[in-house]
């Protein structure tokens, strides 16, 4: 805890929290996979069904968990509360499987691994991992970046409701994208260039105005947003201005997990890899390292919107080197990413 920015304050909550939620990944792994497996072969309903069961339990058992009038276990009991939601959701995908009414059937003695699927498989799913990774990582650092500075524990914990909220735009962006994917991968798999980059090019559309939205909307409501998890004026103060940098220049975002998708779709997964680590990686981490330093709190309030401006310029020069990679691949004379 201490290595990912916990201060002494903080720490004893954090403890509580993370204890159920190392639980609650025993049910949300496998859940994970089967939802992703049961929106492959088009059992939306029960996708949905699932995911959204578990959401609206947690939302019902957090304040029964947490508040003196419930079981009043503060922090620890909305821990609980996600982890009992997580395995809810779980137990209806496995119910779903089981019963033998999904199109994908799970028999052990269909289970014939090898190294050539393993290594497919991974190649194309490490860019999104690694972009989780570094949303966490750069959270992390930002808490650790915080701790020297007055205040730490209010900055901390507004940025911690931040995250919250722009976690929430991230999903929403995320959506959308694995939407976007399969029709990307038909059009390329079909060898149908019109398709494929028509469907880019509603991608990068779609993805700039969902950004664009989630922006204004946060911007505008800001101040309301952060008071709807803390009332305390210091803390929303500081959530406030927090939440405005984080989304300044949010399409940074959309447009880089739009190019990260789709350069794993046309098979250049090195750059893909590439992409993926750019944002919350090679460009926030050095300037959440040092501005802090140099001007406090404000170091952290520019750190994502500098980092952003640089991801913006690398994925608008890569959309060419996209376009003629994927035209070559599905002419017949394929270029590896490596050219780039």
């Amino acid at each position: 805890m201490r290595v990912f920015g916990a201060s002494d304050a903080s720490l004893p909550l954090a403890k509580d929290y993370a204890f159920w939620m190392f639980v609650a990944a025993l049910a949300n792994l496998p859940a994970q996979s089967m939802n992703c497996a049961a929106r492959a072969e088009s059992s939306v309903k029960i996708s949905s069904i699932a995911v959204i069961t578990g959401a609206l339990l947690n939302v019902v058992l957090d304040p029964v968990f947490m508040f003196d009038w419930g079981l009043g276990m503060g922090v620890e009991g909305a821990s609980l509360a996600t982890t009992i939601s997580q395995f809810v959701t779980f137990f209806i995908l496995a119910w779903f499987y089981l019963s033998g009414r999904s199109v994908i059937k799970l028999r052990l003695r269909s289970f014939h691994p090898s190294w050539k699927l393993i290594k497919t498989v991974t190649v194309i799913g490490i860019p999104t991992a690694v972009i989780q990774i570094c949303l966490s990582v750069a959270s992390s650092l930002t808490n650790i970046a915080a701790v020297p500075l007055p205040d730490a524990d209010n900055i901390i914990a507004a940025y911690g409701v931040v995250q919250r909220l722009v976690l929430i735009g991230c999903y929403v962006v995320m959506g959308f994208m694995q939407g976007y994917q399969p029709v990307a991968s038909f059009a390329f798999g079909a060898r149908d260039e019109d398709r494929f980059h028509q469907s880019v090019r509603f991608a990068l559309k779609a993805s700039l105005l969902l950004t664009v939205l989630v922006a204004v909307v946060y911007i505008l409501l800001s101040r309301p947003l952060i008071l709807l998890f803390n009332q305390n004026p210091v803390i929303v103060d500081y959530g406030r201005w927090l939440l405005v940098s984080q989304v300044a220049l949010y399409p940074a975002f959309g447009l880089c997990y739009m190019m990260t998708i789709t350069y794993q779709t046309i098979g250049a997964s090195g750059y893909g890899l590439f992409l993926s680590t750019i944002r919350q990686g090679l460009f926030y981490v050095p300037f959440i390292l040092t501005l802090p330093k140099l001007f406090g709190v404000t170091g952290i309030y520019f750190s994502q919107p500098a980092a952003d401006i640089l991801t913006i310029l690398v994925c608008m020069l890569s959309i060419g080197s996209m376009k003629r990679i994927s035209s070559a691949s599905m002419r017949g004379t394929p270029k590896g990413a490596d050219e780039l």
